[in-house]
């Protein structure tokens, strides 16, 4: 991925694969993350771990505007800081209290979320939309040699003999977050062959990558 000497940006998650009200894991190379989206619609990426017990968030509930713990139910703002503990239910929580959230920019159907402090906002993505996002069980050097091509600076790889296709990818510990992104204007057939030609290069590189390690 593209970054200057200030910070930078990672592609977490598609827009539609979070709706309002819903949690789910994401992952930077700052640690896990919590990312979530309010009932009003707001995307927050929190920190995922729970100051009283060390809980994941992602493991937790979204109500309202909030997100709450699974295990004692507190409750944080976007913003980072408790707004709620059940068991003190008149207490007004120490502004101490409070999680780690990270700048979120939200564009062409991406959720990105900082690293540092991006001194640019995320680079657009034109004629491309996404489809959907893949886990895959590899490094991106075995994804490159998959699909005969290399990362170019926005971090997208170009499917050779399918050019129309590109991925979104983002190395995790040995896995990769790979975002299928098409060209706007292709058909839906095109669209069900874009996720079997990802689907079959994940399942190539894997297959590479065990054969390397």
């Amino acid at each position: 991925m593209p970054f200057d000497t200030t910070g930078s940006w990672t592609p977490v998650a598609l827009s539609a694969d979070l709706l309002p009200g819903a949690v789910m894991p994401a992952w930077t190379s700052a640690g896990p993350l919590a990312l979530w989206r309010s009932q009003s619609g707001r995307t927050t990426a929190s920190s995922d771990r729970c100051p009283h017990r060390g809980m994941r968030l992602s493991h937790g509930f979204v109500r309202g505007e909030a997100l709450s713990c699974i295990y004692h139910g507190w409750s944080y703002s976007p913003a980072g800081g408790c707004v709620r503990i059940p068991a003190h239910p008149n207490l007004v929580p120490p502004e101490t209290i409070r999680v780690t959230v990270q700048e979120v920019e939200e564009s062409d159907g991406i959720i990105w979320v900082a690293v540092g402090q991006p001194e640019t906002k995320p680079w657009r993505l034109g004629d491309l939309v996404p489809l959907r996002s893949l886990t895959v069980e590899a490094g991106i050097a075995a994804i490159e040699a998959a699909a005969d091509a290399k990362t170019d600076s926005n971090g997208l790889i170009s499917v050779a003999d399918f050019p129309w296709v590109r991925l979104l990818a983002t190395e995790q510990l040995g896995r990769t977050l790979i975002h299928v992104l098409i060209e706007q204007d292709r058909s839906p057939a095109d669209r069900i062959a874009a996720s079997r030609i990802a689907e079959a290069l994940r399942r190539q590189a894997e297959t590479r990558q065990k054969e390397v390690a």
